[in-house]
């Protein structure tokens, strides 16, 4: 019998018994060429991609470099600063305390801490506001404890409240530090440790920690700034739950997968997790803690959970978190009822002008409330800045 006569999959028979061949890979080289294009016209020199299908990480791949003098090319192993997406791990870590009664959501720092919160110094500002007795986990993980984002914001470099506790959502790392507070006293350990065995461990994300490693030296990228100043990887040694995560697109992706699937949550943590707390009625999600509202957001149902901002697309209730700081933005969507969802980190602050046109080129409409995530395509200079804010957009044919 001539070799061409043999079916392409019989290396076991068994195997066409049951299924058939198997489906040949889908070419990912037009998805490639456009997330490489997307960057030279968004001028972003590094960016890595992940995608998740039912709950399993099926392509990630790394595109321009780590280092540009350097001409060394970004890899899938690339230390990467996680910024913000911190702060998503971190909820799913407070989650399982939750679900092993540890903390309850509800309870109020009085009960949950070790002494008065303004006796810690890092908060003694709030020392002559009785309202810090008010906030619970339930408000600081879905950043509703009417806190500002950052107490260096404001001219006086004090941190201090812009509404009362559960009334608005106003985005506040300092709110995710103070609910750290909580977590290392409740549980005796540090926030390092923490993260490594509930979430790190868990999802074999082996190159990711709350602290630098110092074996991880020469793999780490270098950041660029909008006008492609470099800006050195930073060697955090203080965790944060706000944002000091180092991380890998290959284990973050494990990480957004393991999301997708529930892993490690009971049902009703999972949902209490992924459901509306409060509708977002901001124009833009920075600065949020500017007063004035709109209904612009109503129509796809835009709130945020606990850890986790929320909408629902044309494929079902999705989820997202953003990550970003100087050199610095990434991005992490899930889609719940199919469990596919994609992962971007980037070494560029210009990056988060390529994501939408990304996502949508990956997925077609999606709704995205891009204009709120200040996601504003590389094309649409003229809705760039706060002047844009009076105008607000969404995509055509979304609800409103």
């Amino acid at each position: 019998m001539r070799r061409s006569s043999l079916p392409r999959c019989a290396a076991l028979i068994a195997a066409v018994m049951l299924g058939g061949c198997a489906a040949p890979p889908p070419d990912r080289r037009p998805l490639d060429a456009e997330l490489q294009r997307l960057m030279e016209a968004a001028r972003v020199p590094g960016l890595a991609l992940a995608l998740i299908e039912d709950g399993q990480v099926t392509y990630t791949q790394a595109y321009g470099y780590a280092n540009v003098a350097r001409q060394q090319p970004l890899r899938t192993d690339t230390i990467m600063y996680g910024a913000s997406l911190t702060k998503a791990a971190f909820a799913y870590a407070v989650m399982q305390l939750v679900d092993e009664g540890v903390l309850t959501l509800d309870a109020t720092l009085p009960q949950l801490l070790n002494k008065p919160l303004p006796d810690y110094p890092k908060f003694a500002d709030l020392r002559d506001d009785p309202r810090w007795r008010q906030l619970t986990p339930r408000m600081l993980l879905s950043h509703t404890s009417g806190l500002l984002n950052w107490r260096y914001i404001n001219d006086n470099n004090k941190l201090d409240f812009k509404f009362a506790p559960g009334s608005r959502y106003v985005y506040s790392g300092e709110g995710l530090n103070i609910l750290q507070i909580v977590v290392e006293e409740r549980t005796g350990l540090p926030l390092e440790t923490l993260m490594q065995q509930r979430v790190f461990d868990r999802f074999g994300m082996r190159d990711t920690s709350m602290v630098w490693r110092d074996d991880w030296a020469g793999r780490e990228t270098t950041h660029y700034g909008k006008d492609g100043a470099v800006i050195p990887h930073k060697r955090r040694s203080d965790a944060r739950a706000a944002g000091s995560m180092d991380t890998t697109i290959r284990d973050y992706a494990a990480f957004l997968a393991g999301v997708l699937r529930g892993e490690g949550l009971s049902p009703a943590a999972y949902r209490e997790m992924l459901s509306p707390h409060m509708a977002i009625v901001s124009v833009q999600q920075f600065p949020s803690h500017w007063p004035g509202d709109t209904d612009l957001w109503r129509g796809i149902g835009l709130s945020i959970g606990l850890g986790w901002p929320l909408y629902n697309s044309p494929m079902g209730p999705a989820f997202f978190k953003e990550g970003a700081d100087d050199g610095t933005n990434n991005f992490a969507l899930g889609f719940r009822q199919a469990r596919n969802g994609i992962v971007m980190l980037s070494n560029s602050s210009n990056a988060n002008n390529l994501f939408f046109p990304a996502v949508e080129y990956v997925y077609g409409k999606t709704c995205l409330p891009w204009f709120w995530m200040n996601y504003i395509p590389y094309d649409r200079p003229e809705l760039m800045g706060l002047q844009a804010r009076e105008r607000p957009l969404l995509d055509s044919g979304c609800p409103r």
